[in-house]
């Protein structure tokens, strides 16, 4: 073979080395949507408990129950347990499901809405109690139509779902439509009547909101075991005792 030939060969294999090593660099494609990517933190309240955080559209929410047994400003929370006390209170307070302190690692405590609106202010430090319209985002943001949104009762399509824990070890099933691909681990912890009795851990989860109605009642959300909607309620009194979830200032 002329040397002229093994020259031309001898270039071709340089050339097309070059070639197939620059393809092996370039980056590859990222299926990774990043806008889909569960954003998660952490907070601790001020009395060093510590919260999963979770970024759900433009906001963070706590993805745990509060269990704090003091306000921010350091002032202790009562504890009322007897049914006629709590029945009676204008002031806030909080409890403990049944009175059992082993279902708060799981599903933290129940709080009154004077709890939510005192001054010394229940959430942590750069947190607060989501409004009725805070709920409505995250709401909107999960599907639901404005006009969805802003109704009453069972509301939206399988947004109750993208908030619910799926592990049925928290929930009774069959925990219709939960997928908790918000990342929000909502944990059903009951709730306890304005006359002071528990119900429903297990079932239903009920979270406060910070917007009044009235003298007595405030507007709540409710989530269900049995289907995926969220429950819009105004008709929540305020001595209720329910769980609450914080977001972000």
């Amino acid at each position: 073979m002329s040397k002229t030939r093994l020259l031309c060969l001898y270039l071709s294999f340089i050339f097309l080395s070059v070639v197939f090593m620059m393809s092996c660099n370039k980056n590859p494609v990222n299926t990774e949507k990043k806008s889909d990517a569960i954003k998660t933190g952490t907070v601790t309240d001020i009395d060093g408990n510590v919260y999963q955080t979770v970024k759900i559209g433009n906001q963070w929410w706590m993805a745990e129950n509060l269990k704090v047994t003091h306000y921010r400003n350091g002032v202790p929370i009562p504890n009322v347990s007897e049914k006629s006390e709590w029945a009676n209170l204008s002031t806030g307070a909080y409890c403990n499901y049944d009175n059992n302190e082993d279902h708060i690692a799981a599903y933290g405590r129940l709080y009154n809405w004077y709890a939510v609106n005192n001054t010394g202010n229940l959430a942590p430090a750069g947190w607060h109690l989501p409004t009725d319209e805070e709920w409505k985002e995250l709401e909107m943001y999960l599907g639901m139509s404005r006009s969805e949104a802003d109704g009453e009762g069972w509301r939206g399509t399988d947004e109750g779902g993208k908030l619910k824990e799926t592990d049925t070890s928290y929930w009774i099933a069959p925990n219709t439509g939960a997928t908790n691909e918000s990342g929000f681990s909502a944990l059903p912890g009951g709730y306890r009547d304005s006359g002071g009795y528990y119900s429903n851990i297990s079932r239903y989860a009920y979270f406060w909101s910070s917007t009044e109605l009235g003298s007595d009642k405030a507007w709540g959300r409710t989530l269900s075991y049995e289907n995926r909607h969220i429950l819009r309620y105004y008709r929540t009194f305020k001595r209720n005792g329910a769980s609450v979830r914080c977001v972000r200032d």
